[in-house]
C-alpha cells in the first residue's frame, strides 16, 4: 500500500494556544480547512469524538461535500450509536462521498468520559463490546439477506440494510490503543490500527504484538499501521527549535481542558497509552531523531501529543524512519492548526514522496537490471 497522509479538519479558529470557549461551529471555516487539506493532498481527515464536541457525522458530511479526494475518518464510540444504525449511517456517508468513509472505533479510555454519557462498562467489558461492534457492522454491509443477532451486548431479529457501501463490500475500520485487549481486538478484525508516536523501539514491539494477533486470528492480510505525531517545523533547526519551545510555553500557561491543573497534578491518565507516553517522557526529552517529549508532560498524555522537531528534511526523514519499519499511515498536525496544516502540504508531504518515489525508481531499474 501507498504511504498515505492524515489530518484533522477543525471547525472554527479555536486552537490549543488559543482556545475559544464555546465557540460554534464556522461552517466556511471548516469548508476551507477541508478544501486545503485536499489540495495539499492529504488522504484523511479524522472528525474526532468527545462527550461534550460536534457530532462527527454532520461534520463530515460537510467536509464530503466540500472535498475531492479527502476521506472522512469518523470517530465512533460503540456507547454512542446501536450498531445496525452506525451500518446505516457509514455507508450513507460513504454513498454521499462516493466511497471515502472509513470509521475509527474509540472503546473508550476514561471512565468517567464514559459515563458521561451513560456508560458504565469496564474497560475489558467495552473491548468485548466493540469486538461484538465491529463483528455486526461487517455482517451488515455484506449481507444480502437479513439476520439475527444474538450476543452479549447486542440482540436483534431480521435486520436487513438496503445502504451499502460504494465497493459493495466494507467500509475501513480502524481501532486503536495499546492495552492487551486493543492489540488482540485491532489485530483480529481492524484494517487499520492507531498508533501514538513512541520512540521507534517501542513503535517496533507494538507492530509486533498487533501482527502477532493478526496471525492468531488466522488473518491471510495485516492491519495497517497508523501513527500520529505533532510536527513543530521550521526552514532551519534552530528556528524550528525556538518555534518548539515557544510551543511549550503556550502549552504549560494554557493547558487547553479548561482546568487550572498543573500537569504534576493532575491525575493519572486511566487509558494505556497516555500512561505509556508518560513512562517514555521520563527517558528523556528527544527521542530517536527527532521525537520530542516535553509536550507529552505539558499536557498530561492529552491525546496524540507527541511532537517530531526540527527543519523540514530532519521532519522528512523522522516520518521515514517510522515508514521504514510499516507504518504507511501518517497522521500530523499541529498547534497552528491551519496554518501548520498549510506547511506540511508545502514542505513535509512532497518530501517523503519524493524519497519514496526514488526508491520505488531504484528498486524497479535494480530488477529490471537481474
Amino acid at each position: 500500500m501507498p504511504v498515505e497522509f492524515i489530518s484533522l479538519a477543525f471547525p472554527n479558529a479555536a486552537t490549543e494556544f488559543d482556545p475559544i470557549p464555546g465557540a460554534p461551529i464556522d461552517p466556511e471555516y471548516l469548508r476551507r480547512y477541508a478544501r486545503n487539506l485536499d489540495d495539499y493532498c492529504f488522504n484523511y481527515t479524522l472528525q474526532p469524538y468527545d462527550s461534550s464536541y460536534f457530532d462527527p457525522f454532520t461534520t463530515g458530511a460537510t467536509i464530503a461535500a466540500a472535498t475531492k479526494n479527502l476521506k472522512i475518518i469518523i470517530a465512533l464510540r460503540p456507547n454512542t450509536l446501536y450498531p445496525t444504525v452506525a451500518a446505516k449511517a457509514l455507508a450513507t456517508l460513504d454513498q454521499l462521498s462516493k466511497g471515502r468513509a472509513v470509521v475509527h472505533f474509540i472503546a473508550g479510555g476514561s471512565d468517567v468520559e464514559q459515563a458521561r454519557e451513560g456508560d458504565f462498562l469496564s474497560k475489558d467489558e467495552r473491548y468485548a463490546r466493540l469486538e461484538e461492534y465491529i463483528k455486526i457492522l461487517k455482517r451488515a454491509w455484506e449481507s444480502a439477506t437479513p439476520f439475527d443477532w444474538e450476543g452479549k451486548y447486542y440482540q436483534f431479529k431480521q435486520f436487513s440494510n438496503r445502504v451499502r457501501p460504494v465497493n459493495g463490500k466494507s467500509i475501513p475500520v480502524s481501532v486503536g490503543g495499546s492495552s492487551d485487549e486493543a492489540y488482540r481486538v485491532g489485530g483480529s478484525l481492524a484494517d487499520i490500527f492507531g498508533l501514538w508516536g513512541e520512540p521507534l523501539k517501542d513503535t517496533k514491539e507494538q507492530i509486533d504484538r498487533i501482527y502477532s494477533e493478526a496471525e492468531k486470528a488466522g488473518r491471510s492480510d495485516r492491519p495497517r499501521i497508523w501513527v500520529t505525531f505533532r510536527p513543530i517545523i521550521a526552514e532551519t533547526e534552530e528556528l524550528a527549535w525556538q518555534k518548539a519551545h515557544k510551543t511549550l510555553n503556550a502549552l504549560q500557561s494554557n493547558r487547553g481542558d479548561g482546568t487550572s491543573k498543573k500537569p504534576a497534578d493532575a491525575p493519572t491518565p486511566q487509558n494505556k497509552g497516555s500512561q505509556r507516553l508518560l513512562e517514555i517522557a521520563k527517558q528523556g526529552e528527544v527521542q530517536d531523531r527527532a521525537l520530542w517529549y516535553p509536550t507529552v508532560t505539558a499536557t498530561n498524555a492529552r491525546g496524540a501529543s507527541t511532537a517530531l522537531v526540527g527543519s523540514y528534511q530532519t521532519v522528512i526523514d523522522s516520518i521515514l524512519d517510522y515508514v521504514d519499519l510499516g507504518c504507511d499511515l501518517i497522521s500530523i498536525r499541529g498547534y497552528d492548526n491551519l496554518n501548520d496544516a498549510i506547511d506540511y502540504g508545502r514542505y513535509i508531504l512532497p518530501g517523503v514522496r519524493k524519497v519514496l518515489e526514488k526508491r520505488a525508481e531504484a528498486k524497479s531499474t535494480a530488477n529490471a537490471d537481474h
